[in-house]
């Protein structure tokens, strides 16, 4: 398998000012992997789910060269899930009930037809998980991303930087770089946290954009303006996912073809928001994601000239 995924699939209810779910399918493998696969029909998901959840939407994805041998399914237990409502801003939001259910027992033994994976995405997980998959990998694949989040900073921090030393690239928004590193500057941060192992850091900024750093190097992608959000959950595991969906199909880790990859991971993000849940990733035709990328591309193109 070219590309594995590892994360959770979940169940989420939602509020925003635009509207109400009750239940629909969420989880940052779910996202990724929707993403992912409108770029590479190579690639084997690792997950845990409950007998709650629906085997049509494992099928869906399956049908976009998703392999799910890796996805334990608990037929008496219940998927995760988790419940939030949004502030006006979308910025921010009050988590409502957290129900781990399954995930907590989330301890994967990978198949041994996963073991030829060139790319790994380490999906926001208890860091000891990322570590263990890495470790149960025979060969080291070419690129190993890993996103995280402030509550492993409180609660596991040690396990969370030897997590952090064995990736290739590591995601987080900017107040999880801050609360990492302890600078507020960001580029003070990343300096910082490059130095605990990873060779690139990106710090997404929501709707102002995202950062790549790779040594001196420093590569910002703006976000599209939009008229409408309207679901911003799973938006960072839906850029993650094409980033590394791109960088699959492409097979090059250069710095160069990163930029790319933050344009395209950002582009599928700002489908993400459009709807709730991954179903305008469902719906996603290549025309569409050309389309969009373009729009990316015109937003920070010009030309200039110094008149001496």
């Amino acid at each position: 398998m070219s590309l594995m995924i590892v994360g959770s699939m979940a169940f989420d209810a939602l509020e925003t000012p635009f509207g109400k779910v009750d239940r629909i399918i969420g989880g940052s493998a779910t996202y990724a992997a929707w993403a992912a696969s409108a770029f590479t029909e190579d690639i084997s998901q690792v997950s845990i789910v409950g007998g709650d959840f629906p085997q049509d939407e494992l099928d869906a994805l399956k049908e976009r060269g998703v392999d799910m041998e890796g996805v334990e399914i608990v037929k008496d237990g219940k998927s995760f899930f988790w419940s939030g409502r949004y502030h006006m801003d979308m910025n921010t939001r009050d988590t409502l009930v957290t129900e781990l259910n399954v995930l907590e027992q989330f301890n994967p033994t990978l198949p041994d037809s996963y073991q030829d994976c060139e790319f790994l995405m380490l999906g926001n997980l208890v860091p000891a998980v990322q570590m263990s998959v890495i470790n149960q990998l025979k060969k080291r694949p070419k690129l190993i991303i890993m996103d995280t989040m402030n509550f492993w900073m409180e609660v596991a921090l040690e396990d969370l930087k030897k997590a952090i030393g064995m990736v290739d690239v590591l995601m987080v928004n900017d107040s999880e770089a801050r609360q990492l590193s302890g600078e507020y500057s960001l580029v003070k941060a990343a300096a910082k946290i490059q130095a605990m192992g990873p060779k690139f850091l990106i710090i997404k900024k929501g709707e102002h954009g995202a950062l790549l750093f790779h040594n001196k190097q420093v590569f910002f992608a703006p976000a599209l303006p939009l008229e409408e959000v309207f679901d911003p959950t799973g938006a960072g595991d839906t850029f993650a996912g094409g980033f590394i969906g791109h960088i699959a199909r492409t097979k090059d880790i250069s710095f160069e073809n990163m930029k790319t990859a933050i344009i395209v991971g950002s582009a599928m993000a700002s489908f993400c928001v459009e709807k709730f849940g991954p179903n305008r990733m469902k719906e996603l035709t290549e025309a569409d994601i050309e389309s969009r990328i373009d729009e990316f591309v015109e937003l920070v193109n010009f030309d200039i000239s110094i008149i001496s």
